[in-house]
């Protein structure tokens, strides 16, 4: 099976441009192409997460994978899938968070050899004139294509800012500039980036008369069609210091059932042979596939050595025979209110707190812990969507006390 072939087969195609001339092109190892990362954070999460693993899997086919910072892009914020304006970063913080990304990308890529780039899209944007830029790329714009574009339809309902308006503007110049300078004929993104990737792809073609190529990938959503990569504290960061690694281990280890098969097939490198040996297993046999998925996963972000221990630290956790012998709640539809329950309510229900008030010392004290995670705030609501799942999820206050919370 060649390249295009199993990206088809592992789910992550979404839309592409022209298929014959992608196809033929990655599986020949003949691609040079771009992703793009917008510096909002000192971190990437896991919503960066696919866009590595597809640039790591087209680099071991022989193409050429560009890694586009957003120093200048950044500025101004990707209104996709947003209901408010992005917060304004400064200079200082944008060129911090691009240093940190180098790092982790640095992780999933090859760069020796001139086998790929990192490039930042500040050195040419921060550059341009406003004049320039009117005259030359925004005069191929239609306004009124740009405003059916999905990118801006939620920010629409609030009222889109000018400044949103130029974030597709610049992205097409990105491209329109990397073809120009770095051969780039390829861009690939999340499927939420069709418009803005278009926009290049056009402008290619209306500047120069050439033909340039995009292909987007499913995003990574659960059963629910709710993205993947938030927990209650927030994203599930690639950065250690932000989401341990026995933490980032627990996300994948605790995905539900109708999950864990979709994400080996769009994150994992397993053959596609080995996970069809997994998605013959029902019931508790799926935590087989959970174990492996997590263990792959954290193997790739944090190290063999990490992941060894966030196994051991998980397994640990269920010891003393087996998770089924752990002290369990069930949870009843009486016992949530609008479909939640309280932090504080859930340990002195679980035993594990003799009441509110000595469950909320527990968790100013950050002795409470929930699916992995450190309980920071008393007023943490648990809803009946974070219990789904067999298994259900650990309620753990300090090194000894714990219960499996289920519904």
């Amino acid at each position: 099976m060649q390249l295009y072939e199993e990206l088809q087969a592992r789910g992550l195609i979404a839309q592409v441009t022209d298929e014959e001339e992608i196809r033929e092109l990655i599986n020949a190892g003949k691609a040079t192409f771009y992703i793009g990362f917008d510096p909002t954070a000192d971190s990437l999460h896991v919503g960066h997460f696919m866009a590595l693993c597809l640039m790591k899997r087209l680099q071991q086919a022989g193409n050429r994978p560009i890694a586009l910072m957003g120093g200048g892009t950044g500025m101004i914020g990707d209104p996709s899938g947003r209901t408010d304006l992005r917060p304004m970063l400064t200079d200082e913080q944008i060129d911090y968070n691009i240093s940190c990304f180098k790092k982790q990308i640095s992780r999933f890529i090859d760069f020796s050899d001139d086998k790929a780039l990192i490039v930042n899209n500040a050195d040419w944007l921060r550059k341009v004139r406003y004049l320039n830029v009117l005259r030359e790329i925004a005069a191929h714009f239609s306004v009124n294509r740009m405003l059916t574009a999905e990118c801006y339809k939620q920010r629409m309902e609030k009222g889109l800012t000018f400044l949103e308006f130029n974030y597709m503007v610049l992205q097409a110049y990105d491209f329109f500039y990397l073809y120009q300078h770095y051969d780039c004929n390829m861009q690939f993104g999340g499927d939420d980036q069709w418009s803005n990737m278009l926009a290049g792809t056009e402008l290619i073609r209306r500047k120069l008369g050439d033909d340039a190529y995009a292909m987007t990938i499913n995003l990574l959503l659960n059963s629910e069609g709710k993205k993947m990569g938030k927990t209650a504290s927030g994203a599930v960061w690639l950065d250690p210091e932000k989401t341990s690694p026995f933490d980032f281990y627990q996300y994948w280890r605790n995905v539900d059932d109708a999950d864990v098969i979709k994400c080996m097939k769009m994150l994992t490198f397993l053959s596609l042979d080995e996970i069809a040996g997994y998605e013959k297993l029902k019931g508790a046999e799926l935590n087989q596939a959970k174990e492996r998925l997590a263990y792959e996963l954290t193997e790739m972000v944090h190290g063999e050595e990490e992941a060894k221990k966030a196994q051991e630290g998980a397994r640990a956790l269920f010891s003393a025979g087996s998770a089924a012998d752990m002290p369990t709640v069930t949870l009843s539809d009486e016992d949530f209110t609008d479909g939640q329950i309280g932090i504080l309510t859930l340990l002195v229900k679980a035993d594990l707190a003799p009441s509110n008030a000595e469950a909320r010392r527990n968790v100013q004290q950050g002795g409470v812990t929930f699916d992995g995670e450190k309980v920071t705030d008393p007023k943490m609501m648990i809803t009946r969507e974070m219990l789904a799942g067999e298994d259900g999820k650990v309620l753990r206050r300090g090194k000894k006390r714990f219960c499996k919370v289920c519904l």
